[in-house]
């Protein structure tokens, strides 16, 4: 089997350091990609240090994935040698499922295959992900990417982005709709771009007053200091939709309270341990607290065209694949606007 160069963390206090690992020849309906450029989502990070206790060492972290196809299956019919393509959080599901059925893959009954960390369906061993030179995929789950924007700022779409597109899609925000966005990091400042796309009327929610000129530079029409009492208290009631961000210890009745009647918060962080939800901040105004997961295939191929159309790209710092443990440490600290990617080159 033809061998790569990657990096990895071999246990869940080892720095991740390079290895090398096997990927498959491609198969009949396989796409083989050199990978040019890599974001950094925090769940690498996560699985990295094993701190959801799901990590099977060593693990290849990566799932924001853009490069060049370098060779196909006899089968393929997506695909051609010299395109750019993508690949996202998922490399395969059942197909057979309602989810599956729907372009819902990563809600598959069986459940999904992710880039990283997932047994392959026919037993033949475990994913790696994007932090490597090459990955080969079934054609089903390659995506086609736009030669129109700068590359290394379209990988962190393949999660950042699907990640706030499929919620603000799903529940259909748009003109005339009043929208906040809570957290400006990787996946807020992907919410606000989308949001404001899409026409609505976009108020950054963020407890760093630091925020309130990168919020408007982004296109966030309005800014609320969620530790300023009066200013919390003015947007009682005022929301439509709220899209949750934020991964640290929070309160969502909080926030509830700034919903309107029958408005939605959609969570896609996940703070570290449950929050308390007192029925009262729903029945009162009849709020719904809904979360969302990704986006399928065909909503992430959906979101990629969007951006092509529209001009979106994430907000990023390119760094080498031996910084990448730093880059972590800064995450942790929340020192990056707003994505790491990793240039594939300098492995």
């Amino acid at each position: 089997m033809p061998v790569t160069k990657a990096y990895a963390a071999q246990s869940a206090t080892s720095p991740l350091a390079p290895w090398t690992l096997e990927r498959r020849k491609p198969k009949p309906h396989d796409v083989e990609m050199e990978i040019l450029y890599c974001g950094v989502c925090h769940s690498d990070l996560h699985f990295a240090r094993n701190e959801w206790g799901m990590t099977i060492f060593p693990v290849v972290p990566g799932h924001e994935i853009v490069g060049r196809v370098t060779a196909v299956g006899d089968h393929v019919k997506k695909f051609k040698v010299g395109e750019l393509a993508g690949v996202g959080c998922l490399v395969d599901s059942c197909r057979e499922c309602d989810n599956c059925k729907e372009g819902l893959e990563q809600y598959c009954t069986q459940g999904a295959v992710m880039s990283y960390n997932s047994m392959e369906r026919d037993g033949s061993g475990l994913t790696y992900g994007g932090y490597s030179k090459s990955i080969v995929t079934h054609e089903d789950f390659v995506l086609h990417v736009s030669e129109k924007l700068p590359l290394a700022a379209v990988a962190p779409l393949l999660c950042a982005g699907i990640t706030t597109y499929s919620p603000l899609r799903h529940w259909k925000v748009g003109k005339g709709m009043k929208v906040g966005i809570l957290g400006l990091g990787g996946l807020g400042h992907m919410g606000v771009k989308f949001a404001v796309s899409m026409g609505a009327e976009v108020t950054m929610l963020s407890h760093s007053p630091s925020k309130e000129a990168d919020a408007k530079r982004l296109g966030a029409h309005k800014f609320v200091l969620t530790s300023d009492e009066m200013q919390a208290k003015n947007v009682a009631g005022y929301f439509d939709f709220i899209l949750d961000t934020v991964s640290a210890p929070h309160d969502y009745n909080f926030y509830l309270g700034m919903l309107r009647t029958n408005g939605v918060m959609v969570c896609v962080g996940v703070p570290p341990a449950p929050t308390a939800v007192h029925a009262m901040s729903l029945i009162f105004y009849r709020h719904t607290l809904a979360g969302s997961l990704i986006g399928g295939i065909p909503e992430t191929q959906e979101m990629l065209d969007y951006c092509a159309a529209h001009q979106i790209t994430s907000d990023i710092e390119l760094i080498r694949m031996e910084q990448i443990n730093e880059a972590y440490e800064r995450m942790l600290k929340g020192d990056v606007r707003y994505r790491f990617v990793i240039d594939m080159a300098s492995l």
